[in-house]
């Protein structure tokens, strides 16, 4: 098995490419420190075995591994290479169980609002995100005030609040009049 890998605009964070699935039937799997695992991920408890290993995020077809100040990628990462590989061979399953995103209740006035957002992040936010190594999530929707939480490679990179501000909400502006602003909320 051949693993690629990437460089993130973070750069504390490396992108892993097995070259198939990771996350089936989901989209993303976050995981902020090994406590956070609880048993949730096989992986992600085998990764977080290394030293210096501060945050897991499962995507779509990549692993993005963001390291802590003390780590070195030129030792990381052959580790990671390694524990990946591993695990794939096995079969295992990548995630033991669902974890429901914490999202706001939203008022019924505003659910057609909310549709419109959550389809522009799906269509034109996500895809790009994930290119980084990360992923974005809506969380709610209040008074013109769009809340997302940015995860992964996004979450740590110093540019993520100026891609929120500039980006992001430029865009959602633009295509639903009724958005007044974003507003970065922490997992």
């Amino acid at each position: 098995m051949f693993i690629e890998t990437e460089d993130t605009p973070n750069p504390a964070t490396l992108k892993f490419l097995p070259g198939r699935e990771i996350m089936p039937g989901r989209t993303t799997a976050d995981f902020i420190s090994p406590d956070s695992v609880a048993g949730r991920s096989k992986l992600a408890d085998a990764v977080f075995s290394q030293p210096g290993v501060a945050r897991i995020f499962l995507g779509g077809d990549f692993v993005a591994v963001t390291k802590d100040d003390t780590a070195d990628w030129a030792v990381l990462k052959p580790q990671i290479l390694s524990i990946l590989v591993d695990f794939f061979v096995s079969g295992l399953p990548v995630v033991e169980a669902d974890a429901a995103v914490d999202e706001e209740a939203i008022a019924p006035e505003d659910e057609e609002i909310v549709r419109q957002i959550k389809e522009l992040l799906d269509t034109r936010v996500r895809p790009a995100v994930a290119g980084d190594g990360g992923d974005i999530v809506f969380r709610g929707y209040r008074d013109g005030i769009v809340r997302l939480t940015m995860q992964g490679a996004c979450s740590g990179c110093p540019s993520s609040r100026a891609t929120l501000k500039h980006g992001v909400e430029n865009m959602l502006r633009h295509y639903v009049p009724e958005v007044v602003s974003v507003e970065q909320v922490d997992a």
